[in-house]
């Protein structure tokens, strides 16, 4: 890279997506944190929520976070379009993996594509997908390299 070139942010620090405003009543905000407080232990900031219009969730830290607002017409997507997360060991991925499998055990509305590892040679993905009332699927990676 030459030192012309721009080099950019180092990390992304939000996803943002829309929901009907029903989605974000106090019953689906309800659902939605409760889901992913108990599979990936985000946190509501509560001082950016607005009923029927706005939820914010910490992912962990201040700067790093999933915004949802409502819109009259929400975003849509295909069932794989989605975002990614990393978790630091296999270990981590499949304690989370359980965690979404047992939600999923009491309520339909979980949609999950398993485990599976993807093989480069150097590098394998390990990887599941998880989704719950967002437009959008959670990839959840961790990276082995060899």
């Amino acid at each position: 890279m030459s030192d012309r070139e721009f080099r950019g942010p180092a990390r992304f620090n939000h996803v943002a997506m829309s929901l009907t405003p029903e989605a974000l009543s106090e019953q689906g905000r309800n659902d939605i944190c409760s889901f992913y407080g108990e599979v990936f232990g985000w946190q509501e900031i509560p001082q950016m929520t607005e009923d029927n219009k706005r939820l914010v969730l910490s992912v962990h830290q201040v700067d790093q976070f999933v915004f949802l607002v409502a819109d009259d017409e929400p975003m849509r997507g295909p069932r794989l379009d989605h975002f990614g997360v990393s978790v630091d060991s296999v270990n981590d991925l499949r304690s989370t993996l359980d965690k979404a499998k047992a939600l999923a055990t009491r309520d339909d509305r979980v949609d999950l594509i398993d485990y599976q590892v993807e093989d480069h040679d150097v590098l394998k993905i390990h990887n599941f997908y998880v989704g719950f009332l967002l437009p959008l699927m959670v990839e959840v990676q961790h990276f082995e390299f060899a």
